[in-house]
């Protein structure tokens, strides 16, 4: 009976849902402090980076739109060049990591701890894309397909619709040379075969 009795106490001892509440959003709020922190060490790093590009950035040509240059916000800050790359820090809060994304994935441009590499991998890679610009304006590469087509094709060679023309006379008039051919001879082998029913109807070949 004793034991029964320990027991409805307990059952009948309150708890109260506030502390555990409580508890709760302490748990909660340890944890946003922590992804607050990383979020905040990220940007802080892009934002160096950010500075140390800002001279390449101002050299970039005003008309060139497709360029970001923008730290962007969220649970992983990311220092974006343009629409297919960024930079981002990996889970070590030191790590810069340049990334690209292809058709085949996404592949790492450049990965270190120093600023300095990452930095001259992202200067390279606004060159390589302003240079590749310069040329579609210029036509340059329009240029070297026509050079190439020309160079496929002699000057010297007559035109295709020509020679097939030339090539359908020769056949046509092969041809009619065959059916008149064959006309004569089978003439040639009707006279022989019924000679004996022409002399009978009284036909004469003869002078």
């Amino acid at each position: 009976m004793k034991d029964a009795g320990e027991n409805i106490t307990q059952i009948d001892r309150p708890r109260k849902l506030s502390d555990a509440i409580r508890d709760v959003k302490n748990a909660f709020a340890d944890r946003d402090d922590v992804v607050v922190d990383m979020r905040e060490a990220h940007r802080m790093r892009l934002d160096l980076l950010a500075a140390e590009l800002a001279p390449i950035f101002a050299d970039v040509p005003a008309d060139m739109d497709n360029f970001d240059f923008a730290v962007s916000s969220g649970l992983q800050p990311r220092l974006w060049i343009d629409a297919v790359s960024h930079v981002a820090m990996g889970r070590d809060r030191r790590t810069y990591r340049f990334l690209r994304d292809t058709r085949i994935g996404r592949i790492v441009l450049a990965e270190s701890t120093e600023m300095k590499p990452v930095a001259d991998q992202v200067t390279r890679y606004v060159a390589e894309r302003v240079v590749e610009r310069q040329r579609m304006m210029e036509g340059g590469v329009e240029q070297a397909v026509a050079g190439l087509k020309r160079a496929l094709v002699p000057e010297a060679e007559p035109p295709l619709r020509s020679v097939s023309r030339s090539k359908g006379w020769s056949a046509f008039l092969s041809a009619i040379g065959l059916i008149a051919a064959g006309a004569l001879v089978g003439l040639a082998v009707s006279i022989v075969l019924f000679w004996d029913r022409l002399v009978a109807m009284g036909l004469s070949f003869g002078p």
